[in-house]
């Protein structure tokens, strides 16, 4: 099976599904993690092509303790839209990746980058199946199901779905420490830690599912995506 996660920033993926991609690469899951934009306004102090750099090294070094395969930063922050260009990337992504399974942002998250990334991703997949779309990769075969993941703090978000991710926990927690220009950053921005915030969620989550720790997704459920089986670990 082909996973492949696409967040907005180097750091989404560790904080909101890490643990179901674990879970997934346990199983013999192949993994792709990918994120759309540099990660360049995240810092008081570092310029933002230092910090794209900084924040790419990072994205590396997570992507590496599952073993994944890493891509990312096609747009700068704040200058990623749904539009044609934009549509395009995201569609030669999916073909190279060519998933089974797709997980990224809910449309309904707390911050432009992440809607827009969501948006994307819905209409990518679709538009990579189509034959006279062309780009510089072959069509994928598959109409990839989509699950969204957690918004931050789990607002405004009711998972359909749980995955018990109590024995992931400790791997989630060293992907998401790979990222310490983040780690830093929310600490003067937001006044949070951010390994303690990823696990009061994971605990709250797993409270609703009865487990110690667990990530909550919502299936996209429209025709073409839905299959009368689970398809999470």
């Amino acid at each position: 099976m082909r996973i492949l996660a696409v967040g907005a920033h180097p750091d989404d993926l560790e904080f909101l599904c890490a643990g179901t991609l674990a879970k997934f690469k346990e199983k013999g899951a192949k993994i792709f993690m990918s994120y759309l934009c540099d990660g360049s306004m995240g810092h008081f102090k570092i310029p933002g092509p230092e910090l794209a750099k900084i924040r790419k090294k990072e994205a590396e070094n997570s992507a590496k303790i599952l073993g994944a395969e890493i891509q990312g930063g096609m747009f700068p922050d704040l200058d990623i839209h749904p539009d044609k260009e934009s549509r395009k990337k995201v569609v030669d992504l999916i073909r190279v990746a060519r998933p089974d399974l797709v997980i990224t942002h809910s449309p309904h998250d707390y911050l432009c980058d992440h809607t827009a990334a969501s948006k994307l991703v819905v209409d990518a997949t679709f538009i990579a199946t189509l034959p006279n779309y062309k780009t510089d990769h072959k069509p994928h075969s598959l109409i990839p199901p989509i699950f969204f993941m957690d918004t931050l703090a789990g607002v405004d978000f009711i998972p359909t779905e749980y995955v018990d991710i109590s024995e992931f926990i400790k791997i989630k927690e060293k992907m998401l420490l790979c990222h310490q220009s983040q780690y830093n950053w929310l600490k003067e921005h937001d006044g949070i830690d951010y390994v303690d915030f990823m696990r009061k969620v994971a605990s709250f989550r797993g409270l609703q599912c009865a487990v110690p720790y667990a990530e909550g997704f919502r299936a996209y459920s429209v025709w073409g995506r839905i299959k009368p089986k689970r398809l999470l670990p």
